[in-house]
């Protein structure tokens, strides 16, 4: 069974997570910060729950620091808390958060939503170290509908042969483009890479892993 932290100070509110998950996955839930990392690291959850408003250590701060360390990285954060607003949404996307849910939470939604994330083929994840590193690059291709696109995007992290970006265009797995970076004021095409996975597609900051076909020039990471 796979086992999911819960990350919030209310009681009651971890009460009805429990009450409404613990049919299908182990739960271990902590109402502070502190214990969160610990818990993180030593219980390695398949994924971690996290409310925003968070006493002493907040949950944007929590969700920063899991997505910098090396043990933590990997595993899928699902924000979820009373705030609203896209603001709010896209900056937890942009630390790195799978998806978003606003209080009181759609516990039929949320449960889609754990099957998408756990149950995502994740091919990449355990064969290569991965950086939480910011590059910026150009994807150039086709989307699911054959329409062709070309989007700017900054990386989440990245390996030697793979990496983890936002992508307006709605892509399938499986699906190729081309890697540019910029470089003296232009871009130069760097390789192609295949979609090896997708997270949270149904929203408006779609993400996709890419891993490598073949490289014409130097990445990142040798």
């Amino acid at each position: 069974m796979e086992k999911l932290l819960i990350v919030d100070d209310e009681d009651a509110m971890r009460r009805l997570l429990r009450i409404n998950l613990a049919d299908c996955y182990e739960i271990i839930d902590t109402g502070t910060s502190a214990q969160a990392l610990a818990m993180a690291m030593q219980d390695k959850p398949n994924a971690i729950l996290l409310d925003l408003r968070m006493p002493n250590y907040s949950g944007f701060e929590l969700c920063r620091t899991f997505k910098s360390m090396n043990s933590t990285q990997l595993i899928p954060i699902i924000i979820i808390s009373g705030e609203a607003g896209a603001t709010t949404k896209q900056f937890c996307r942009e630390l790195g958060a799978a998806e978003y849910f606003q209080k009181p939470v759609d516990f039929e939604a949320l449960r889609a939503s754990l099957t998408r994330v756990l149950h995502a083929a994740r091919p990449d994840r355990r064969n290569e170290v991965r950086v939480h590193l910011r590059v910026k690059l150009t994807l150039r291709g086709f989307d699911a509908n054959g329409r062709p696109f070309e989007e700017e995007s900054v990386t989440e992290n990245i390996s030697r042969s793979a990496f983890l970006c936002g992508c307006s265009a709605a892509l399938e797995a499986g699906s190729t483009a081309e890697v540019g970076l910029r470089s003296g004021g232009g871009m130069a095409i760097i390789g192609k890479v295949r979609v090896i996975r997708s997270e949270a597609r149904d929203t408006q900051y779609p993400r996709y892993a890419f891993r490598f076909l073949e490289k014409s020039s130097d990445w990142v990471l040798q």
